[in-house]
């Protein structure tokens, strides 16, 4: 079976016998349930370590913070994908305040820009493709020194951006995926 196949057959027993905790979803307000409660976004990376355990250990329930997932939690500038996020949060849903979490033994301080263009053409990806983006993807790949200096980079980077208002409060923090400690790096007063 193949894992789509696996995931939508578990998908349609989890309906068929939805559990008592998930009942109340159904009736809950969509207008505002889907503002964040706690009016907080997150910005993490994508590790699959984090995942059922970063809000559990920051005790956050459904519906009260967003949550958006980068590779490394990387920002690159003032409007990529993950600043297009937190702006509709911060603009559309309430968000006042921003966590940035990286994570100890993150795979980005082991990527490179070398090994992402290699791995790239081994699987058959143009190198006139990866010309294109070559200016780009040394930014990013080879920006990443170590998860502690990159959340501080991404704080920086969104305290500057004029497109996020100044009142917005901008956490740095480390996680650890083995014990579920969390750090403050730096703390926007």
């Amino acid at each position: 079976m193949a894992l789509i196949d696996e995931i939508l057959a578990t998908n349609e027993n989890f309906c068929a016998n939805l559990p008592e905790e998930f009942k109340a979803y159904e009736h809950e307000d969509h207008h505002d349930s889907k503002l964040p409660k706690k009016k907080l976004a997150i910005l993490t990376c994508v590790d699959t370590r984090l995942v059922c355990y970063l809000e559990p250990a920051l005790g956050l329930k459904r519906g009260d913070a967003k949550i958006i997932k980068t590779v490394g939690n990387c920002v690159t500038s003032y409007f990529d994908t993950a600043v297009k996020s937190l702006l509709v949060t911060i603009f559309e849903l309430g968000v006042e305040e921003i966590a940035v979490i990286g994570h100890h033994n993150c795979g980005m301080e082991a990527t490179t820009s070398e090994s992402l263009t290699k791995a790239m053409l081994e699987r058959g990806v143009s190198p006139d493709a990866i010309k294109m983006v070559e200016k780009e993807l040394k930014e990013w790949a080879d920006g990443f020194k170590n998860p502690e200096q990159n959340v501080k980079d991404v704080v920086k980077l969104l305290k500057e951006d004029p497109l996020i208002p100044k009142d917005i409060k901008i956490h740095a923090l480390l996680f650890h995926p083995r014990t579920g400690k969390l750090t403050l790096v730096s703390k926007d007063e």
